[in-house]
């Protein structure tokens, strides 16, 4: 895979066409009125509303074109092989030490988000875990040690 190309499955491409289409539009709008009502109180220097008003504008911006690029570079993939884990399976794993289910989906690095039980195929775990089946268990190295899973499920 060429090293400018932004990994996606087909959920996450639609995720962040929906965030973009939101701060293009909703949000920029919004901004936009916040800006002009801090610019009614006048003197711009001593201004903390305009001044948090310009600096989201600048945090929603910098995300627009992060967006952008990642849509520009975007490749979708869709895991193929009911049996064998590949971007975009949900995984059911066993953390063998503590005896807890832990069910992850494997994700491009864009759209992972761990609260989100999303996890990188280029993070510790996520490499792992790209190829194998149901039934194996895998080691992967934590700053805590290694941590011991087993694959129950694998779901396309």
């Amino acid at each position: 895979m060429a090293n400018n190309e932004t990994i996606l499955t087909a959920e996450g491409l639609a995720e962040i066409e929906r965030e973009l289409e939101e701060l293009k539009g909703p949000k920029r709008k919004e901004l936009s009125h916040r800006l002009k009502v801090a610019i009614s109180y006048g003197d711009l220097k001593e201004n903390s509303e305009y001044h948090s008003a310009k600096d989201d504008q600048a945090f929603m911006e910098t995300r627009i074109l992060e967006l952008e690029r990642i849509l520009r570079t975007a490749r979708v993939v869709s895991s193929s092989k009911a049996d064998e884990i590949g971007i975009g399976s949900v995984v059911v794993l066993l953390d063998i030490e503590f005896n807890e289910q832990i069910e992850y989906r494997i994700v491009g690095p864009a759209e992972a988000n761990v609260t989100d039980n999303k996890i990188s195929y280029e993070s510790p775990l996520g490499k792992g875990l790209i190829g194998k089946k149901v039934g194996a268990t895998v080691n992967i190295e934590a700053p805590v040690g290694v941590i011991q899973y087993k694959i129950l499920e694998i779901k396309a």
